[in-house]
């Protein structure tokens, strides 16, 4: 319940600040040495080469068992080492899905074969997954999806197509929801999920390119795409459990509260030299936001820890984190005005992290469930709905 919302003791210990401080200085190596450069995109930066130096370091896969690959390390940890490379700016985005859900979503339901097959490459930074959900027409409401997978001998057939799908243009994997049988009272029932190699005949993808003038969603179609028994995740039928399940890693991580806070340190410089209240109060007000994200975010890592499955307090976090990195940019905004920029360079720093988490902020309402089905999980957890 959100009502009984749990905040486990998690101080910071010696070992978990060397952790940090080792994070912290493998970032200055790989600046100083020109390899890694902070820029407005935050952690959007797909760097294949630099997930593969992360993978050296073992910060894949981090609390996964050794046998796929892992490093048998604490959620805490994994934690701490997500927000040095977040909060950096660091170019994660190649590995992060795989990472972050697709490698937990195969531990927990996939089958041996499924985790000796992807783990091991996932954790090595050399296999990369994006995710089959959405769908146009649908919105946030996955139990329409019209994605199907008929079975035949040997496997299933797949055709549909799914949308905003991120990175799937650059990625090996995506992990499929599809209808599999009827939908039942609930509409949760008869879902499956199918792991599908992106490079297999029938699969088309189709650049779908943002506000920003970039493409990093896309959609995709698959036209009788054949999927062997094998490439089915979990049960058949018990898609919808599954994907909550995966819903908790990708809802409650400090990339959902970390998108613009490339654009603060320089707010922060911005008026450090202004003798007004409101602009100490306004700062003041997303350093305290940011603080208290990081705390019940580092909260949920301890329930995961202890082997629970918070999905409410997940949505939660979410839910808070959306408004704190759409805060940033409309509080930048405020407090130094362009009336005040007239003849501002459009190299500053300052200009080219507003300009680009302005344009950017609408889809962080959106990604991992809107604002309107999160706090209807939460309402449902206080049955008020």
């Amino acid at each position: 319940m959100v009502g009984d919302f749990r905040l486990p003791p998690l101080k910071e210990g010696p070992e978990l600040m060397a952790l940090r401080m080792e994070v912290r200085q493998f970032l200055k190596e790989e600046g100083d040495a020109g390899r890694f450069k902070p820029s407005s995109l935050g952690w959007a930066g797909f760097d294949p080469a630099f997930s593969k130096r992360l993978a050296v370091k073992g910060w894949i896969g981090m609390t996964w068992p050794k046998a796929y690959g892992g490093h048998e390390r604490t959620p805490i940890e994994r934690h701490v080492v997500t927000e040095e490379l977040l909060s950096a700016g660091a170019p994660v985005r190649a590995h992060w899905v795989a990472d972050r859900q697709s490698g937990p979503l195969l531990l927990k339901f996939g089958t041996e074969a499924q985790r000796q097959r992807y783990l091991p490459e996932i954790a090595k930074g050399e296999r990369y997954f994006c995710i089959g959900m959405s769908e146009a027409d649908s919105g946030s409401d996955l139990a329409s999806i019209r994605t199907k997978a008929t079975q035949e001998d040997g496997g299933w057939r797949i055709n549909g197509a799914k949308i905003w799908t991120s990175n799937a243009h650059r990625v090996h994997t995506v992990i499929v929801f599809a209808r599999t049988g009827p939908a039942g009272e609930s509409r949760h029932e008869g879902v499956s999920q199918f792991l599908v190699d992106l490079d297999q005949p029938g699969i088309s993808v189709r650049p779908i390119v943002n506000m920003a003038g970039e493409h990093d969603f896309n959609e995709v179609v698959f036209d009788n795409v054949f999927v062997s028994d094998a490439q089915v995740v979990g049960r058949i039928g018990n898609g919808w459990n599954q994907v909550t399940s995966e819903l908790v890693y990708e809802r409650s991580g400090p990339d959902r509260w970390l998108s613009t806070y490339q654009l603060l340190p320089h707010l922060v410089d911005k008026t450090s030299d202004m003798d007004s209240d409101v602009a100490r109060q306004g700062v003041g007000r997303l350093v305290a936001h940011l603080w208290t994200m990081h705390h019940m975010s580092l909260s949920i890592a301890g329930l995961v820890a202890q082997g629970e499955h918070p999905q409410t307090e997940a949505a939660l976090v979410k839910e808070l984190g959306t408004q704190l990195e759409r805060e940033i940019p409309d509080t930048a905004r405020q407090l130094v005005p362009e009336s005040v920029r007239l003849d501002f360079d459009q190299n500053d720093p300052f200009e080219q992290a507003l300009r680009y988490t302005t344009l950017y902020a609408p889809a962080l309402t959106i990604r991992g469930g809107t604002v309107e089905i999160l706090r209807g999980i939460i309402a449902k957890s206080l049955g008020m709905r």
